[in-house]
């Protein structure tokens, strides 16, 4: 199986490659913009033509698109994750090589969801913030082109590798700070909502069997369980071994700071601002995962704790 996987640099697509190097039937060449990519190419500026030749002369039977932004203005996610996804699919259209496209989605494509519900695939999707709509604007021309496709909307990815500006993320530097001041009290804010996390490397098993499998349109990628971020740092710190006590502040209704380990006593107007959920995706996000173990064979492995450890992890090695 010759597969072209687009963004084996990036949080996501580091743990693709790894699953696909560890495949012997699979034959990986990795497309990008960083320079230990084996064939550099931008897909946000760069032609649907020159990735159509690209195409002709590997001729890959899978190509999987784990690019994309998640920070950043309106203007620069519509660039990297609808705009290279345009042009990802019109080469696919142009070439003769017939490939398959799994595509990476996301969560925040479905917007808020009602407490206690689990989102299903046939969800109407009402994303809450620009770069969910960045994403489902993907998602539709993906689904719109004809191609043999399918695209995973992974839900709130956890694990090693976990940038340090996501929710798991930040609570995990707060926590380090706090370990390496002596300070016996944490103070966090934004630890009511709900999200559904799914470890990284489970994520890039379901990659791998979307890859290998016939399925098309959209499957949700999750744990099927939903965790309040308060729980999450309680067990995060039980991981730590970090005795002090966690304090939750009230989130103001209107535009904040980054919530979790948001620094006391810290004012900067210069900063730029977030919101209580940034992702756009409200108080609860629960990701019905059916069809993924009906349509692909897949099943969530590795439990959130152990996710927290190797988050936990990395952030002491920085102690």
């Amino acid at each position: 199986m010759r597969v072209l996987l687009i963004g084996a640099n990036g949080y996501l697509g580091r743990f693709v490659a790894d699953r696909l190097l560890a495949d012997p039937a699979a034959q990986l060449t990795a497309l990008g913009r960083g320079d230990d990519a084996d064939v550099r190419f931008d897909l946000a500026s760069g032609s649907p033509g020159a990735l159509t030749r690209f195409l002709d002369a590997v001729h890959p039977q899978v190509v999987i698109n784990c690019a994309g932004a998640t920070r950043g203005g309106a203007k620069d996610l519509i660039r990297h994750n609808t705009v290279a996804v345009a042009t990802v699919c019109e080469a696919l259209r142009r070439s003769g090589c017939g490939a398959r496209l799994v595509q990476i989605g996301c969560g925040a494509e479905y917007g808020p969801s009602q407490p206690g519900s689990s989102t299903a695939e046939d969800a109407v999707p009402r994303p809450g913030g620009p770069y969910g709509v960045s994403k489902l604007a993907a998602t539709e021309l993906v689904l719109g082109s004809g191609l043999d496709a399918v695209v995973l909307r992974v839900f709130s990815p956890a694990g090693p590798g976990t940038p340090a500006g996501s929710p798991l993320g930040r609570l995990a530097e707060a926590m380090r700070r706090a370990m390496q001041a002596g300070d016996g009290e944490l103070k966090l804010a934004g630890l009511g909502a709900q999200r559904d996390f799914v470890d990284v490397r489970d994520v890039a098993r379901a990659v791998h069997a979307a890859a290998l499998s016939a399925a098309q349109g959209v499957i949700n990628i999750g744990s099927g369980r939903a965790v309040r971020l308060r729980d999450a740092a309680a067990t995060l710190a039980r991981v730590a071994g970090y005795a002090g006590a966690l304090h939750e502040l009230d989130v103001p209704p209107g535009p904040m700071r980054a919530a979790i380990g948001h620094p006391r006593h810290e004012h900067d107007p210069a900063a730029p601002v977030a919101y209580p959920y940034p992702d756009g995706c409200g108080g609860w996000q629960q990701a019905d995962v059916r069809t993924a173990r009906d349509r692909l064979g897949w099943r969530p492995r590795i439990n959130l704790e152990e996710s927290l450890a190797d988050i936990w992890m990395e952030a002491a090695c920085r102690m």
